[in-house]
């Protein structure tokens, strides 16, 4: 049984190169880097309909949101690749976020309040950990009850409202701070996914996370620790949560109890259309950051037009199910290629 299992993963990733050595056909390579033409097109569609859309406050703005929303579902793009789901990510941040300005406005300094948001990043990313990856309970069921517990206490910390900030400190001159024309934040952020690509594609990391999804068991049997590798990887998507929500705290100079309702769906979008880019149905962190920038991009032009929040939100929640749509469309048509 070993051996079978050993061949099993490696057969996985060997699958996954073949396209390239093969050379892509038209519809493949539509399927690989269409979604980048998309995004492409946006940006253009936008520019000439709204030409404030392009001017550099613009510009500098939806990088910023883009950044900080990169950043808090980098640690989710993982776990759906693996098969597994955190829908506790926005939740924390929430939490972060009000942590962080409740702590400031009762008169602790930025580093300590920093701290306080980062150690709420440890704590849920830990319990999430546990739960799923050590007692192997329901990812669905747990991080929907740890979300709920999250939201429950940013609510409280503000009880029910927003709390102000008169100072962003450190993590507001981080924000202000730019590398010629762009914030040194969405440099940071792509260097910071550049890792992630580099861990994704050439390191055994990335193998084993997607060998997950595809085939659990047999991973498990050629002796990958794979509860230590999903422990990780649900503390990681508490940590990136917890960073984003401290960002958030600096860039809105308040805390914010309910920021997570757009984040949800723009987060859970992100990761499941990113998957059409580059690995069809697979989600990945290009696919994300694209699929961030598409987003980004899209709702800050359809607010400029003048669309209501509401509009939008119907956008959001169509790209949602779309991309659901692909997914389901992507995997069912590689199993059918499998069982061939």
């Amino acid at each position: 049984m070993t051996d079978v299992t050993q061949q099993s993963v490696p057969t996985a990733s060997a699958a996954r190169r073949a396209p390239a050595r093969q050379g892509l056909q038209p519809g493949q390579a539509l399927m690989r880097y269409g979604f980048f033409g998309l995004v492409i097109a946006v940006f253009v569609v936008f520019a000439v309909l709204r030409p404030t859309f392009i001017a550099p406050g613009n510009i500098h703005g939806m990088l910023m949101s883009a950044s900080i929303a990169a950043l808090m579902f980098l640690g989710l793009t993982w776990i759906v690749a693996a098969g597994e789901i955190d829908v506790s990510f926005m939740s924390v941040a929430a939490l972060s976020n009000m942590t962080v300005a409740g702590l400031v406005s009762g008169g602790a300094d930025w580093p300590l309040a920093t701290l306080g948001g980062l150690g709420i990043g440890v704590l849920f990313g830990l319990l999430n950990a546990t739960l799923v990856a050590g007692l192997r309970l329901p990812a669905l069921v747990i991080t929907i009850a740890s979300g709920a517990l999250a939201a429950s206490i940013a609510a409280a910390i503000g009880l029910g409202t927003s709390i102000s900030l008169s100072t962003t400190g450190y993590v507001g001159a981080l924000l202000d701070m730019r590398v010629g024309v762009l914030p040194l934040l969405a440099v940071i952020v792509a260097a910071i996914y550049v890792v992630a690509w580099f861990m994704q594609e050439k390191l055994t990391f990335g193998r084993y996370v997607y060998a997950l999804e595809q085939n659990r068991a047999a991973v498990e049997e050629a002796g990958v620790p794979v509860n230590r590798l999903m422990f990780m990887l649900y503390v990681l998507s508490g940590v990136v949560s917890a960073v984003a929500g401290i960002l958030l705290a600096a860039n809105l100079s308040s805390g914010q109890p309910y920021l997570g309702t757009s984040y949800f769906l723009d987060g859970l979008t992100a990761v499941l259309l990113g998957g059409m880019a580059l690995k069809f149905g697979k989600p990945n962190v290009i696919g994300t950051l694209a699929a961030v920038i598409f987003l980004t991009g899209l709702l800050n032009g359809a607010a400029l037009l003048g669309w209501t929040d509401s509009q939008r939100q119907i956008v959001r929640g169509s790209l949602l199910l779309v991309g659901v749509g692909l997914v389901v469309y992507a995997r069912t048509r590689t199993h059918k290629r499998k069982t061939a």
